[in-house]
């Protein structure tokens, strides 16, 4: 294609190839590397003058290495006159972070109590009589007016002085590891995570992309952080095409969404396809231990195969405890279909020892070694995908075709 060039980011080299492949091209020279101090080094050996670039990079691996190569990658080609870039990015970094302090290694389902308790406990060595319960302005007890109290927060005892300055009384932690990270949360104060995702979009803008590609947002409502064009791709028609050429007698498998939030994705597929559906629901039923949760399946799957429907495999908890409780309600056969699939700390050795018979997961991140080590995982390509999007932006066409899954592309 004449005044067009694909740029190969580090991070997945392999799919950018086959995305050239497709649109009868080379990639552009380019090349990258650290120097001694582990800055980034980025040589553009292209000419990119009134070209329209593309910059394929996506967010897996060494994250904030890869991205920082993007934006330096980015920069160059503006620097080189290049008339219009477009960062291609199959797994966008930083969207799926939380807004709610984390906790065990996973994100709160909702924020601490901001106050203290009507009612703590409290110690028995307080004097009978002295009450128990002080009005507004009133000290605990007598002497120094400090009383040692006791609350459960979320299962951890902290201690507290409770006392009074000059009116309202106020709470202070002490005495525990605990006490220093819940002390802004016990006066009132909420502690708000870094939404970062908001900040790698003002990075790229301001970089000098004019374009984002990405696939299958965590949160699609992320685009509106962006002050250029956004287009979301979507993995469903690839899905739709997977699940009708390559699982026998697909019209009598259960769609099943591993949590709420998927649910629209896995009822698209469903629709389409005319198969069931079911769900899996975290029922809370200890609202004083916020962590603690039972899943609840809302649909029939005895004597069925199923197929899980998601974005994003991780950890490999969800699809993992979605599959026992599948399992556990009669599902004969288990299958998951994904978008991404990045596999961080003991994911692969999780998903090879669970209940799940296959796993099958896009090439937005590489899966060789992945395929290697977990016999269950298999891929789809997305290089189809993106190589007709980036064609079909470059002659000004509309790219609505690639959400329809009966387009000939798929």
């Amino acid at each position: 294609m004449r005044g067009l060039v694909v740029f190969a980011g580090s991070s997945n080299q392999a799919l950018t190839q086959r995305i050239c492949d497709r649109l009868s091209c080379e990639p552009g020279k380019s090349f990258l590397a650290k120097f001694s101090n582990n800055e980034t080094r980025v040589e553009l050996y292209e000419s990119v003058r009134e070209q329209d670039v593309y910059i394929v990079q996506s967010g897996c691996g060494h994250v904030n290495d890869n991205f920082m190569e993007l934006l330096i990658m980015i920069q160059a080609c503006k620097t080189a006159s290049a008339k219009k870039v477009t960062a291609v990015i199959p797994l966008f970094p930083y969207s799926r972070q939380p807004d709610a302090p984390f906790g065990s290694g996973a994100p709160l389902t909702r924020a601490p109590p901001m106050t203290v308790p009507s009612t703590p406990r409290t110690i028995p060595s307080t004097p009978k009589s002295q009450p128990t319960t002080p009005r507004n302005g009133e000290f605990f007890g007598s002497g120094s007016g400090v009383t040692r109290l006791t609350e459960e927060f979320d299962g951890l005892e902290l201690s507290q002085e409770v006392f009074r300055l000059g009116g309202p009384m106020t709470t202070a932690i002490a005495g525990t590891s605990t006490g220093n990270l819940l002390q802004n949360t016990q006066s009132g104060y909420r502690q708000w995570v870094a939404r970062s995702g908001t900040l790698v979009a003002e990075l790229l803008t301001c970089a000098g992309a004019d374009h984002i590609i990405t696939l299958d947002l965590h949160d699609p409502q992320y685009q509106g952080f962006f002050d250029c064009t956004v287009d979301n791709l979507s993995a469903i028609p690839i899905m739709i095409k997977y699940i009708q050429h390559h699982i026998y007698d697909y019209k009598n498998i259960v769609i099943v969404s591993p949590d709420a939030g998927g649910a629209k994705r896995a009822t698209s597929i469903a629709e389409k396809l005319h198969m069931d559906f079911a769900l899996i629901h975290k029922e809370r039923r200890r609202p004083d231990k916020p962590q603690k949760h039972d899943l609840m399946l809302v649909g029939d799957v005895r004597g069925r195969r199923v197929c899980l429907i998601d974005d994003v495999v991780d950890t490999g908890f969800t699809i993992t405890k979605a599959a026992k409780l599948l399992h556990e309600n009669g599902a004969q056969e288990i299958y998951c279909i994904a978008t991404h699939a990045i596999m961080s700390g003991d994911a692969l050795d999780r998903i090879e020892k669970s209940y799940l018979d296959k796993v099958i997961v896009s090439d937005s991140v590489p899966q060789g070694e992945h395929t290697r080590v977990c016999s269950k995982i298999t891929t789809f390509p997305v290089a189809p995908l993106f190589s007709e999007a980036i064609r079909r932006i470059h002659n000004g066409e509309s790219v609505s075709m690639l959400f329809d899954p009966s387009h000939e592309l798929f």
